[in-house]
């Protein structure tokens, strides 16, 4: 095959791309435009994703929603780098909604790196290749003696031409096959790697983005909703003569539950964004109808209503623990290695149960939603139109054909940059609502929830307990490892960040493990929040490990070095696998760079933590301040991440920055309870975040391994909490077993 045979007639099909076991298909639009409409495109696209006007401005769009986590800049870096352009001619734009031209348009799990970075760079050496070809004919020369930078195409003689002048008869070149392009060397990029500024920051910074939360649509009404504060309930009646003599009110109804909603292909997502039950009101503004909401009396039916309690579930745990047993995922029920080992006069053994509490998401920005339902009339077709900031915007789509029999080619979709996301974004139950609201009430809606909605109403990420046990030998080696995971399942599905996944440490590292579960019955919504299930078993394993490493006398890094043993992928070629080679290069330079091994004063200590979790292998040392009055301080954080090589070295030092802080907010102050099913925590006064003086001073360092791009949004926070807490021990010779820190009597200042 020669090396430039597609027409501009064929689709360009990208190969599928692992990560979440998601099937990305990338096309080339314009074979499916009519013939007058292809003239007016061709005079500046290129691909879906690059547009190039003959003034050399260049268009990237970045189909990848943004939440903060940088890909609105990182993806596009990526195309401009192979397309030799220069990042100051660029100008980024969001992509509409399409799933047929841009594949899933969806971020979680850290996987928008790893998911799209093949597809834009074929993207932009396609482009490059298009410009080169047009470039060999308008100048007359064989393309091999031509290079592609600094937005020009230049023949060797010094001849050049600009993007922009080469621009509509690159338009006219046949798309290149994907399976001949090649690539930049990385040692000559001038894009990838350095530090690049958001293209947002500009427009977030003078108030200018557009936020869901600032849709305004003509002729909107404003809406709240009332959930039943316990889950399964169901709204009886509500005093709706008053509330609709109200000021500014126009309607207020029931809205009953409705389980079409919850139909998911996505399997995480499946029964998430079910209606639940509860009273609308709908007015002419926010205030009225968030004041209308706070005068509600609702007669609740609570027959089949959850009844979890958060004391109930610890004691149960504790039950459960004492007793044993649970499912065994890893060795065997009665494994003989295992209880040998533990039962060894000769060795030193060590029991000790762990508990973590349901955190909520609390996005800077609460949920919102503005929805349009118009009923079709003459034979028309129902239509919706949907304003939402969500990490997976074509869902709602899903949830309007299921709900409201609306089919997805009606339904338009605009996807907003969101004030946070961290998983909560990714389940759209507040869409769910506005949608029925606006169909109810026959108007378009903005529904806004309260904060202590936002908190009530949440997907939390979900609590749990482990009981942990293990062995030393006399020459202070790891000789076995127990562990038993006590969490949650609902009676029909997983839960989202409650169990184990098979590739945590130490066990995945050696021979003599057991590894049990017992699930219990859930009722309260959990959902993904960021890191699911690493951020609570890396306080746990890595916490416990470091317990080992004192109760054998040894050095924590020496000791968890040697549970590493020599170099080697778990599974080799597998991306999602451990790398014990890598893993012991991130923890060797977090120790350097923060000199580990110091002696400290009183009242100081420092704690490492090692993690692998999304693709990523992150260590971490803390040092930490206690105080007589145990009030605390983290003063510093040292942090080594391998993620492969880094794109935009800005956005992955901000990404890290915000774990940390993060983790930390989460790990020193939070935690939700509820009893009776209903949820205790209303708003930020007793749900407390983090302020900003107790943020430490962070220091990041990477490994640019040779090792395929990975994401960062999630792996940099699981191991912030065993660290900090491995800290305090250090600092106070007292061990926490239990978040939030600040339960244990330990106060973040």
């Amino acid at each position: 095959m020669s090396r430039f045979t597609l027409n501009r007639r064929d689709l360009l099909k990208a190969s599928s791309l692992a990560g979440g076991g998601l099937l990305l298909q990338m096309t080339l639009p314009t074979s499916v435009l009519a013939a007058e409409e292809r003239a007016l495109v061709r005079s500046k696209e290129l691909n879906v994703y690059v547009e190039i006007n003959p003034d050399g401005q260049i268009t990237i769009y970045s189909s990848i929603p943004e939440m903060g986590q940088g890909i609105k800049t990182a993806l596009p870096m990526v195309i401009a780098e192979e397309m030799g352009a220069r990042w100051e001619d660029v100008k980024v734009l969001e992509a509409p909604l399409d799933q047929k031209k841009y594949g899933l348009q969806g971020a979680g799990g850290s996987t928008s790196i790893p998911r799209n970075f093949d597809t834009m760079r074929r993207m932009g050496a396609s482009a490059r290749e298009m410009l080169i070809g047009a470039a060999a004919l308008l100048m007359e020369v064989e393309r091999e003696d031509l290079e592609a930078r600094e937005s020009q195409v230049f023949h060797t003689s010094g001849e050049s031409r600009t993007f922009g002048q080469l621009a509509a008869l690159a338009a006219e070149q046949p798309v290149p096959d994907p399976e001949y392009l090649t690539y930049k060397d990385p040692r000559a990029y001038t894009i990838i790697g350095t530090t690049v500024s958001s293209v947002d920051n500009l427009v977030i910074s003078t108030g200018q983005s557009k936020f869901g939360i600032d849709v305004d649509v003509p002729g909107m009404q404003y809406a709240s909703y009332t959930r039943c504060p316990r889950v399964g309930g169901k709204a009886v009646s509500f005093n709706a003569s008053d509330i609709k003599a109200l000021p500014g009110v126009t309607d207020a109804f029931i809205l009953q539950p409705d389980d079409r909603a919850g139909k998911a292909a996505m399997v995480f997502l499946e029964g998430m964004a079910v209606l639940r039950g509860g009273v609308a009101i709908i007015g002419e503004d926010t205030w009225s109808v968030l004041d209308a909401k706070r005068q509600l009396q609702v007669e609740w039916d609570y027959s089949d209503a959850s009844e979890d309690s958060w004391t109930q579930m610890m004691a149960d745990a504790k039950r459960i623990a004492a007793a044993g047993g649970g499912e065994v995922l890893l060795g065997e029920d009665g494994d003989d290695g295992v209880d040998a080992a533990l039962a060894d006069a000769s060795h030193q053994s060590l029991e000790a149960f762990y508990q973590f509490p349901y955190v909520a998401h609390v996005c800077m920005e609460p949920m919102n939603c503005t929805a349009d339902f118009r009923k079709g009339s003459n034979g028309e077709a129902d239509t919706l139109e949907i304003w939402l900031g969500s990490q997976f915007p074509g869902q709602v789509k899903e949830i309007a054909q299921n709900m409201l029999g609306v089919a997805p080619q009606n339904v338009k979709v605009h996807a907003l940059r969101m004030g946070g996301g961290f998983g909560r974004r990714a389940i759209h139950d507040f869409a769910t609502e506005a949608m029925a609201i606006s169909h109810h009430a026959d108007v378009p809606v903005k529904l806004t929830w309260t904060r202590t909605d936002d908190i009530h109403n949440d997907f939390f990420r979900v609590g749990g307990f482990q009981n942990m046990r293990a062995a030393v030998s006399a020459d202070g080696k790891l000789a076995a490892w127990d562990q038993h995971y006590i969490g949650f399942k609902y009676p029909d599905r997983f839960t989202v960040g409650s169990g184990l996944r098979g590739n945590e440490l130490p066990f995945v590292a050696m021979d003599n493990a057991r590894v049990s579960q017992t699930m219990m019955d859930l009722a309260t919504p959990c959902g993904a929040w960021r890191a699911p299930g690493s951020n609570t078993n890396a306080f746990v394993e890595q916490s416990f490990i470091h317990e080992l490493a004192e109760l054998a006398g040894r050095d924590h890094v020496e000791f968890l070095l040697e549970i590493m043993g020599s170099p080697r992928w778990v599974k080799p070629g597998d991306v999602n696998a451990l790398n014990t080679g890598r893993a012991a290069d991130v923890i060797k330079l977090a120790a350097s760079k923060s000199g580990w091994g110091r002696q400290m004063p009183a009242g100081k200590g420092l704690g490492l933590a090692f993690y692998f979790c999304h693709a990523a292998h992150v260590a971490e040392v803390a040092e930490v301040t206690v105080n007589a009055d145990r009030t605390f301080s983290v003063d510093k954080v040292t942090v080594a991440v391998d993620v492969g090589p880094i794109i935009n070295r800005s956005g992955a030092i901000s990404q890290v920055q915000g774990s940390i802080v993060d983790g930390l907010s989460t790990m020193a102050l939070q935690i939700i309870t509820m009893e009776g099913g209903v949820i205790e925590q209303d708003n930020f006064h007793e749900y407390e975040v983090m302020r900003i003086a107790a943020t430490p001073e962070i220091d990041v360092h990477f490994i640019e391994s040779d090792n395929p791009s990975t994401g960062l949004g999630e792996p940099a926070l699981p191991p912030l909490a065993p660290a900090v807490t491995n800290a305090i021990y250090a600092a106070t010779g007292e061990r926490i077993r239990s978040m939030p820190l600040s339960d244990e009597g330990f106060k973040l200042v």
